[in-house]
């Protein structure tokens, strides 16, 4: 199975604090991941480095490979156009910028605007969005589940490889958080990994992981199949971290 990222001896940190202790780590293309793990253990601030954010100070030793290229010194930016995209927590309101002006800047020179509207208003019914919204400014009085409907809708348009789901489940009701897991199991593609990031398993019912891999104190400390994530329900994160 082709690798689409690996990750070797990933350290990183925020001032003098590190946050990320030696990490190796490869996923392979085509597959769906849940990151889970307990508050502060590091699973967003793994995602950002892999993103390229520059609030992280990464170590001379890691290395970041996509696609088989050394991205470790690649800004944000070219990181994105390569395939990488990673969605917001707690995602930005962009005051008289609509999803239509937001995608078609995003997407210049690689679609019609024609077909990013036509994709746009389709995507937008399989999540439930209302209408209205995709004129209004973005995330302009939308609610949490809306909010995050949006960010999804930004995800599959881009055409991402490697797409990081920072939360997507917070929020959100249980409706929307159903939509939300069925319309990403249906964009699934063989070309396409995702990476759940979540602190819970409720959306890994709906959401079948290929894998699940657990983080403690910056580190990797488990991975295993969809049932380590049913454990993890039943038993807490002690079941696997405490050992």
């Amino acid at each position: 199975m082709p690798k689409i990222l690996a990750i070797t001896h990933l350290t990183a940190s925020v001032g003098k604090k590190e946050i990320l202790r030696d990490i190796t780590l490869s996923l392979d293309t085509g597959k769906l991941y849940a990151l889970m793990g307990p508050n502060g253990s590091g699973k967003s601030t793994l995602a950002s480095c892999v993103m390229g954010h520059p609030a992280y100070t990464v170590n001379g030793k890691s290395r970041i490979i996509f696609c088989g290229k050394n991205i470790t010194d690649l800004s944000p930016d070219k990181r994105a156009r390569a395939g990488i995209f990673m969605t917001f927590q707690s995602p930005l309101f962009l005051s008289g910028v609509s999803i239509y002006q937001l995608l078609r800047f995003m997407l210049d020179k690689k679609k019609d605007p024609l077909k990013i509207r036509t994709l746009v208003n389709k995507y937008a019914q399989e999540l439930g969005v209302r209408e209205e919204l995709l004129t209004r400014s973005l995330n302009d009085g939308f609610s949490g589940g809306e909010k995050k409907k949006m960010e999804v809708l930004q995800a599959v348009m881009g055409e991402a490889k490697l797409i990081f789901f920072d939360e997507i489940d917070t929020g959100v009701d249980v409706d929307a958080l159903k939509t939300i897991a069925l319309f990403l199991k249906k964009m699934k593609t063989k070309e396409r990994t995702m990476v759940i990031i979540t602190h819970y398993s409720r959306i890994l019912k709906y959401l079948k992981p290929d894998m699940v891999l657990v983080m403690k104190e910056g580190k990797v400390v488990a991975q295993d199949g969809p049932s380590l994530a049913e454990k993890i329900e039943k038993k807490g994160y002690r079941v696997v971290i405490n050992k």
